[in-house]
């Protein structure tokens, strides 16, 4: 590959004000195709756009729950192999119907309303109902022992019909069956329903669709004629607190309406940005248009090809917009300033076409390669947020690469704009306006000057090495972080947290033995070990499995004598005490007393907390796993984010080598020099660094969210530097000294690196404002990288020029 600019190409192309007096077979081949054909190529485009954009409206957005798991990780393969024998360990709804009104649960209009959001959830699509749990479910079940033996039943009475006695029965059985901290609140103000959800629905065989999920679950549960309804009979006494993965992506996905609108705000932002650069509206409008376009085919291409888009992937158009409008500024620029040399506009296109192709190739391919790597990482929703966005970037080699030169040869630029640009152009190059900051920045390039900027960006490297040291994986804050800690979801989550017993944080053991060997004492013991070891863990409220029931089986046995509650020496009691609890408790182990869950409740789902737990059940299985029993973590949603966690953390560095390996392979491919390469990408460097700093000031862990956030700053952000170094070693090759070749450079593409820079960031920015917290962190990193990357290409690269490069290349030609 070419050095993409010399001496030749930016200089001493001639002015041709004739289109007549052009030779058309100037040029490579590839120009000599486009520029040739253009109806053909603008034909092609035109019916592409329409055939994709219809694709494109068929595009949905949803979620998975196993998309965001790392699927082929062991402990993860061990919840996939069983999930079907411990559900509500994994994806699940928790509706909590509150009495606002000073009472308690012990209610007639209470249990009404309870009884009909009860048949409600266990009627909406999705829920697994067999294992659906609440005050109302007959598989929820009380048990006492008499002097003739057990007596039980359901908690709710058969022959409830609301009279006092019916309410007295059910307080009692509520007491009986311990429910209290579980399905009732610790204050009786509450109850709880318990829903499992199924990951496709049972009668079409699709992936549960969460967007319409979360809508259910408002309009048949929460909405306002449904809550009308409900206070009619409850004398307006009734709040409802909905949380779970369904009720959290359908959220987000809600969400993503008002993120739309900031999609619009960013659009119109980046047209005032390049107008007030270019004062010409065609070739802004051009611009724009073709940037549009590049997010058409995107979402067609994705549609066409079987993918999503999910919470996560959705913020990937803006993206596009986003880089399309910066590399298409790039081109107009270079349009621009043959048209106000006097070159025809066509000419001016190919010129442009030949300056700038490979140069913004390479950035593009780089931009490919940041996205690509994404796949590397075990976690669905990342790698198909790598795929979406490698295709958006890929389609911007077409249409902002291709289409907008094509374009600009019919309309071409403003002639009016482009003079303004040359006297604009000429008054900088006198040192006025901004001429005195291209002054500043050839000041760089002298030897005090550049030590001082290198020494200062060598401090902030290591400050922010330092800070970064602090940064944690996984989530910080209670609750789920996904969302505003003021959201209505966090809000629920906060009164579900501080009124029951037992958390939602769920972290479980999956106990595997052969068929029937749950029944064996050891087995029992075993398991009541590993619970014991759980709750001496800090962080851990209580465990729950098997052998925590078996005592009190066993006690009731003998009349529930104290003496009792102990997991007996005697198999033959042991295996009929194990029949009493699979037959009042199924969901302990399974059928064929193969598998048993033992399910620590955590007080959150922090990182070190979910660290802590899953190194001691490492620990334990260590030494007690033999042929006869395993202890196989993990199960629940604490467990699998403690998975996840682990995940991410390997990844985070795995994905930079790579990341930063491709880009370093195509900055050589590109300049052809090692030294230019390290002064491309030591700024990107220092940039990482700083932004993984900021993570930690934040208070944002590295999790899956924010995983993508530095391959892309990466990707992106080696844009400037290819564009201004291109330039620069062009000059410097042909013999101009290195302020000079600096000073040339600048002139020509440095205002638009500036320029690419505030558009990429007020692509992004906007996601600041976001309802959806984790789209709000992204926003502001990248906004983070895209404006220090720019910063750092224009001081740091003339700066570590100064050192590496030395004044002159024109010798080592």
């Amino acid at each position: 590959m070419a050095t993409p600019i010399n001496l030749e190409q930016v200089d001493s192309m001639p002015v041709v004000a004739r289109l007549e007096d052009f030779d058309p077979s100037s040029g490579n081949r590839l120009e000599r195709i486009i520029f040739n054909h253009r109806p053909w190529i603008i034909a092609f485009c035109v019916m592409t756009s329409l055939v994709l954009a219809l694709f494109g409206t068929r595009l949905v957005v949803n979620a998975s729950f196993e998309k965001l798991i790392p699927q082929s990780h062991p402990y993860i393969k061990n919840y996939l192999a069983h999930k079907d024998e411990i559900r509500g360990l994994g994806n699940s709804i928790r509706v909590v119907v509150e009495n606002t009104s000073g009472g308690d649960i012990f209610d007639k209009e209470y249990l009404e309303v309870l009884r009909e959001v009860n048949d409600t959830l266990v009627l909406t699509p999705g829920v697994f109902r067999p294992f659906v749990k609440s005050l109302w479910m007959p598989g929820v079940r009380w048990t006492e022992v008499t002097e003739e033996g057990f007596r039980g039943g359901p908690v709710m009475p058969g022959t409830y019909n609301g009279s006092p006695a019916a309410i007295d029965e059910l307080r009692l059985n509520v007491a009986r069956a311990g429910l209290v901290g579980t399905l009732v609140a610790n204050d009786f103000k509450s109850s709880m329903i318990v829903a499992p959800m199924l990951e496709r629905y049972a009668d079409t065989g699709q992936r549960i669709d969460y967007g319409s999920l979360g809508r259910l679950l408002e309009d048949n549960i929460r909405s306002k004629e449904l809550a009308k309804n409900l206070e009619a009979k409850a004398n307006g006494k009734v709040k409802i607190h909905i949380i779970g993965f369904g009720k959290l992506v359908g959220d987000l996905i809600a969400g993503l309406v008002q993120v739309m609108l900031y999609f619009a705000i960013a659009a119109v932002v980046a047209v005032a940005i390049i107008y007030g650069y270019t004062r010409c509206v065609r070739s802004t409008v051009l611009v724009v248009a073709c940037s549009l376009v590049a997010v058409v085919w995107q979402l067609g291409l994705v549609n066409l090809l079987g993918f999503e888009l999910d919470p996560y992937s959705v913020l990937v158009p803006f993206l596009v917009f986003a880089i399309g409008v910066s590399h298409g500024a790039q081109k107009m620029n270079g349009i621009m300033q043959d048209v106000a040399r006097g070159t025809h506009k066509y000419v001016a296109a190919r010129y442009t076409f030949r300056r700038l192709f490979l140069a913004g190739l390479t950035a593009l391919i780089a931009d490919v390669v940041g996205f690509a790597v994404l796949g590397l990482i075990d976690i669905p929703v990342i790698k198909e947020l790598g795929a979406t966005a490698s295709i958006g970037v890929g389609v911007l080699v077409f249409t902002n690469l291709v289409m907008l030169p094509v374009l600009l040869s019919y309309f071409g630029v403003s002639l009016q704009a482009a003079q303004r640009s040359l006297r604009e152009d000429q008054i900088e190059g006198r040192g006025a306006g901004l001429g005195a900051v291209w002054n500043l920045l050839d000041r760089f390039t002298e030897r005090n000057w550049a030590a001082g900027a290198v020494a200062a960006a060598a401090l902030l490297g290591v400050f922010g090495y330092v800070v970064s040291l602090n940064l944690q994986v996984g989530d910080l804050d209670s609750g789920a972080p996904e969302l505003r800690p003021d959201s209505r979801y966090n809000q629920d989550n906060a009164y579900i947290t501080s009124h029951y017993g037992l958390s939602s944080d769920q972290f479980a053991v999956i106990v595997k033995t052969p068929p029937g060997g749950c029944e064996k004492y050891e087995t029992v013991v075993e398991v009541d070990r590993l619970g014991w070891a759980l709750r001496q863990v800090p962080g851990v409220q209580t465990t729950q499995s098997v052998a925590d029931a078996l005592p009190r089986v066993t006690s009731g046995f003998f009349e529930g004598s104290p003496k009792w509650i102990t997991i007996n020496h005697s198999q033959a009691l042991v295996n009929t005490a194990i029949f009493r609890v699979q037959d009042n408790s199924p969901d302990l182990l399974n059928p064929d007393c193969s598998i048993m869950p033992v399910v620590a409740y955590l007080a959150d789902h922090k990182a070190a907390t979910l660290d802590r737990v899953l190194k001691a059940v490492e620990a334990f299985a260590a030494e007690h796993n033999s042929d006869h029993i395993q202890f196989l973590p993990v199960a629940g949603s604490a467990g699998i984010d403690a998975v996840t966690n682990i995940v991410v953390q390997q990844a985070s560095r795995t994905m930079m080598f790579y990341v930063y390996g491709a880009v370093i392979v195509l900055c050589y491919i590109t300049f052809r020099s090692v030294r230019a390469v390290i002064v491309a990408v030591l700024p990107l460097v220092v940039t990482s660094i700083l932004c993984e700093a900021l993570m930690v000031v934040l208070g944002i862990g590295m999790k899956v969210s924010s995983l993508p956030v530095i391959a892309l700053g990466v990707g992106i952000g080696v844009d400037y530097a290819l564009y201004l170094m291109s330039i620069q070693l062009g000059y410097m090759r042909a013999g101009m000294s290195l302020t000079e070749a600096y000073r040339k450079a600048v002139q020509f593409t440095g205002k638009v690196v500036a320029l690419v820079g505030a558009t990429l960031a007020a692509g992004v920015v906007t996601w600041a404002w976001s309802p959806i917290k984790f789209q709000a962190d992204m926003g502001i990193l990248l906004t983070f990288m895209f404006i220090w990357n720019m910063v750092g290409a224009l001081i740091l690269i003339p700066a570590l020029s100064r050192f590496l490069l030395g004044d002159s290349l024109a010798r080592n030609r």
